[in-house]
């Protein structure tokens, strides 16, 4: 490899790394119009295995909006990432995959206006799997897959 084509992957590799960031952001601060131009035209959210829906991302970012309110606290921690880059029509590097370990602390909403405890209410973790496509305006993301693997949420009172 020459150091042009190194140079160029250290690049790519931070730009898909921080996509990922931006899109944990964009969840968090419910910024659902910086969530939409994450993805390509034709992106994709899976959200099924923890109980949400799979469709384009205008969909899933509208539903996501609705149901995020339930929760105004949340936090994603988005932790070992393996990234690999992909061949597109006879180029190197014109697509990735992503995958990544999770961790989201979130806390209800609160009726009674005092902010709850300062513990979260629910805690889920499990595996993203993201694909990136470059485009003309640079890495977009294709598809978002999330893996629910495990979950901690209040138990009924008795």
């Amino acid at each position: 490899m020459t150091q042009r084509v190194e140079l160029a992957t250290v690049m790519d590799r931070l730009a898909v790394d921080g996509l990922v960031t931006e899109y944990a952001a964009a969840v968090d601060d419910g910024d659902w119009e910086a969530y939409r131009g994450l993805f390509t035209g034709d992106g994709r959210a899976d959200y099924r295995s923890a109980g949400g829906i799979e469709g384009d991302a205008r969909q899933v970012a509208g539903w996501l909006e609705e149901t995020m309110r339930l929760f105004p606290m949340r936090q994603h921690l988005i932790v070992n990432r393996r990234i690999r880059f992909g061949v597109l029509e006879r180029d190197i590097g014109d697509t990735a995959g992503v995958w990544a370990d999770y961790v989201n602390p979130m806390r209800f909403a609160s009726g009674d206006g005092d902010g709850g405890t300062p513990e979260p209410d629910f805690v889920c973790g499990g595996r993203y799997a993201f694909t990136f496509l470059r485009t003309d305006d640079g890495w977009r993301l294709r598809a978002v897959v999330v893996q629910e693997k495990w979950r901690r949420a209040p138990r009924p009172s008795t």
